[in-house]
């Protein structure tokens, strides 16, 4: 059940939001959707929700045209979370289940096994304004899967928790595309991207700047980066041929070079001059190569 946009624009008078983007989607695999403010990624959700109608184009899941009456098969958590305060967990979550064709007893037998997961049963019961923001993101985030949806949106899942519910989270994503649900990621945490996505698209004003494989994307971007700890001054190695940039680090520095001959050179200029602890050759992070592509650092 792939997910397939087909020259996708969307105008909102003379405003361009997304720019003839076609995409596929695979399924059961976990897809990296990325870009930073502004770039179309939010009304793509909503046009893959059937929340928005495309101006030019065309969104197929499973052969089918996608549309809002397919509502119950797709689970969107938002960037902006939408909550409401003042409900109880149980209410509002059945509720929203129900919205979603469960039937109540269903919607409760699942949420029982989230908030079991999740270790915080003793919440069903609380409003969610009495919850911390940790655990409102976790309610958050059952609300979008507890009706088992085939396609998951996750629009910056992660933010906001600390590092012991980001694994929580992560691992729950994890289980949840084994399961054979197809997901799209969105995140401004590229380390994130780089560990659970096989497939990624980069967007710049609504237009793609790099889309496929990770494996390939990060093998064609050619530059490799060279960490080096040593006991002494590494300055001078922003001089040599192949070195574009050279960052010094409490323990030594980090290298971007263009190409393997270039830390052969490097290794070189290295000899006689005092202890390395460490040289270690890796290949270009999501990070650099999304600041090459769009020209702006991702905070």
């Amino acid at each position: 059940m792939t997910l397939q946009l087909g020259e996708v624009t969307k105008r909102f008078g003379s405003t361009v939001a997304v720019d003839d983007l076609s995409l596929t989607i695979p399924e059961k695999e976990m897809f990296g959707f990325l870009g930073g403010n502004g770039a179309g990624k939010t009304t793509t959700f909503r046009m893959i929700l059937g929340l928005m109608t495309p101006t030019k184009g065309s969104i197929v899941w499973n052969g089918e045209t996608i549309s809002y009456e397919k509502s119950h098969i797709i689970g969107y958590l938002p960037e902006e979370r939408g909550l409401y305060p003042k409900l109880k967990v149980k209410d509002q979550l059945v509720y929203l289940a129900r919205l979603r064709g469960m039937d109540k007893q269903a919607a409760l037998l699942e949420l029982d096994s989230w908030l079991e997961r999740f270790h915080i049963p003793e919440y069903k019961e609380k409003k969610v304004e009495e919850l911390s923001k940790g655990n409102q993101q976790k309610i958050q985030f059952i609300s979008a899967v507890i009706h088992k949806p085939e396609l998951l949106i996750l629009d910056e899942p992660f933010s906001g928790l600390d590092p012991v519910n980001v694994e929580q989270l992560k691992k729950a994503v994890i289980d949840l595309k084994k399961a054979g649900t197809t997901i799209v990621f969105s995140s401004h945490r590229m380390e994130h991207v780089e560990e659970l996505c096989e497939h990624l698209c980069i967007l710049q004003k609504g237009r793609p700047v790099v889309q496929g494989q990770l494996k390939e994307i990060k093998r064609s971007f050619g530059k490799k980066n060279l960490r080096i700890h040593a006991d002494f001054d590494l300055t001078y190695l922003k001089e040599l041929p192949g070195v574009v940039t050279c960052k010094s680090v409490s323990e030594g520095c980090e290298l971007q070079i263009e190409n393997e001959a270039a830390a052969s050179l490097v290794f070189e200029a290295l000899q006689g001059r005092g202890f390395v602890r460490l040289f270690d050759l890796e290949e270009p992070s999501l990070n650099d190569i999304f600041i090459e592509k769009v020209g702006a650092s991702y905070e």
